[in-house]
């Protein structure tokens, strides 16, 4: 019997960059599993959309599908879209099991990513010396979701014994200027924001710009087409194949 086909399944950007990086890192996930089907599918905006990939999973065999939601937060999306997607998949399939994982989140890997970038970013605007750093991520009406990255800001920091700010590009204060200001305020004049973000596109651009306006050294891509971001794909993958299993 064949094993679950894999479905990564991200948000959708009207920025063509923001699925090119999609399609990148799921073609670092195939490389690591070439046994496995793998696909790529959004939720709105891009394509491919997840109905037509669902669809052309059946045709092809396939009668369990684990969807791993490439999503940083448990937001809106995690919440309510994923699993409407999912019920709308089932509806129209009699038979189709299809099983959602836990999103992506903030492993505790993805700060390797995340210095990463920010060397990159440091490289190219020649800077050698920090006094503080901002993590800028997307930001939601859900106050636990800012929480989770709130945590794994202070996680960052204490790594390189630096004071951090969360920040957020919509829907949370502080925006990535406020929280680059703020340190300014404080005496501090080279502070570097790393963009925790999977993909370019609209929201990292956007904090970018603020940062930059309001004294930031250096801002760093995001996280992108990583082999540790691969790698959490497949762990959530590996859960979701083994809770199709019957008992």
């Amino acid at each position: 019997m064949a094993a679950p086909a894999l479905v990564a399944l991200a948000h959708g950007s009207r920025d063509p960059r923001s699925s090119e990086t999609i399609k990148a890192l799921v073609a670092e996930v195939k490389a690591m599993r070439p046994d496995l089907r793998i696909e790529t599918a959004f939720l709105d905006l891009s394509k491919p959309d997840f109905q037509s990939v669902v669809d052309r999973l059946v045709k092809a065999g396939f009668d369990e599908i684990v969807v791993v939601p490439l999503l940083l937060t448990e937001a809106f999306h995690a919440r309510v879209d994923v699993p409407s997607a999912i019920a709308d998949a089932t509806s129209r399939h009699k038979g189709l099991k299809i099983r959602a994982t836990k999103i992506l989140g903030m492993e505790t890997a993805f700060l390797e990513v995340l210095d990463l970038r920010l060397r990159e970013a440091l490289k190219a605007a020649r800077v050698r010396e920090l006094d503080a750093l901002v993590l800028a991520a997307a930001g939601s009406s859900d106050p636990l979701a800012n929480q989770a990255v709130a945590r794994i800001a202070r996680t960052w920091g204490t790594r390189h014994r630096l004071p951090v700010s969360a920040a957020f590009a919509s829907a949370a204060p502080p925006a990535a200027g406020e929280a680059v200001r703020a340190f300014r305020a404080e005496g501090r004049r080279h502070i570097a924001v790393a963009s925790f973000f999977l993909a370019p596109g609209f929201l990292p651009d956007r904090a970018a710009e603020l940062a930059l306006e309001a004294g930031a050294v250096a801002v760093s891509e995001p996280m992108g087409a990583h082999p540790e971001v691969a790698r959490a794909v497949l762990a959530r993958y590996a859960v979701g194949a083994v809770e199709l299993v019957p008992v």
